[in-house]
């Protein structure tokens, strides 16, 4: 296992899920600095590597060079995995490989606006398109604001943290992390000794609303189920209970072992054929001698499921709940 600073999280779990060989085709949906797709190049595989982060650009040329006529990276978000395998020409795609949530290379850049920790201008785009963190917290009303910071960061103070929002972006609109930060702890009491940071919630919750991260996940397994071959593998690694979450319902009614209705209302008969099977029950979980190397791996789950050879089932149904 590497000991890299952006070393790849439940790297040998996730390639005995995939398990890539000699001639497979697998797409790594979050190529990042490369550490699956490198694994997984070195089985022999090739590999079609998605991403929006501009900034992987030299981490892809690296990979390019070492492994030429096998790679080829795709800038887009999960929602495009379905029309950037088409448009490789490929012919059967045997493997789907996601990482959710920031990286720690983003975290790292002062300049991308994702951490309360190091002072940068408030963007929190994985891409370099669309509405950043800093017009969410200078433009949104109260209620739409309140709403993000309790659905995607679970704080319990939303609407003060909200309240507080508003009141200083009349004096001087937001443009800064640090500054950001230290309004939201102020508003909330200045919780230092806690055992998170007080902005850790809202920046989360601002960072997943940016980025549309529940949205583009939805959206990824749906293309995944479409585009994978039977037999072929999906693996999914995620960091918090919300992708969780989104992760195990999706598996659990995709090989059709969703609960059924309430026993008083009438039942509905569902004759899709199941799209998946699993291929371990529950979620993996990092080692003791990976969490000793690799802190970021503490909240980490890895999902597993073999596609079958039925239909797909389309847009997936419902959200996440609050």
């Amino acid at each position: 296992m590497t000991t890299a600073p952006h070393a790849p999280v439940l790297l040998d779990e996730v390639i005995e899920a995939l398990a890539p060989q000699a001639g497979d085709v697998i797409i790594d949906a979050t190529f990042g600095a490369g550490g699956y797709t490198r694994a997984i190049l070195a089985t022999g595989a090739t590999v079609i590597a998605l991403d929006r982060d501009p900034t992987v650009q030299p981490h892809a040329d690296a990979v390019a060079n070492d492994y030429p006529g096998r790679f080829q990276l795709v800038r887009t978000p999960f929602s495009g995995l379905a029309e950037a395998f088409a448009g490789t020409g490929e012919a059967r795609l045997d493997g789907v490989v996601f990482d959710i949530g920031v990286s720690s290379m983003q975290l790292d850049q002062a300049e991308r606006g994702f951490s309360f920790m190091r002072d940068g201008p408030l963007d929190m785009r994985m891409s370099d398109e669309g509405e950043t963190a800093a017009d969410i917290v200078n433009t949104w009303d109260h209620g739409p604001m309140a709403h993000i910071f309790k659905l995607y960061g679970d704080e319990r103070q939303s609407g003060r943290v909200a309240t507080a929002i508003l009141r200083r972006r009349v004096e001087k609109p937001f443009d800064r992390t640090l500054d950001l930060a230290a309004v939201v702890e102020k508003a909330l009491g200045g919780r230092r000794g806690a055992a998170i940071h007080p902005a850790t919630r809202v920046f989360q919750a601002l960072r997943i609303a940016v980025n549309d991260e529940l949205g583009e996940l939805r959206a990824g397994l749906e293309a995944a189920e479409a585009t994978l071959a039977p037999g072929g593998r999906l693996a999914v690694v995620t960091f918090h209970s919300l992708e969780d979450r989104i992760v195990k319902a999706f598996l659990t009614e995709r090989t059709g072992n969703a609960p059924g209705g309430s026993r008083h209302a009438p039942v509905a008969i569902d004759t899709r054929k199941p799209s998946f099977t699993l291929a371990f029950k529950g979620a993996r979980e990092a080692g003791e001698a990976e969490l000793a190397t690799n802190p970021r791996a503490r909240s980490a789950k890895l999902r597993a499921a073999v596609r079958t050879d039925a239909q797909p089932w389309g847009p997936i149904g419902g959200k996440v709940a609050a």
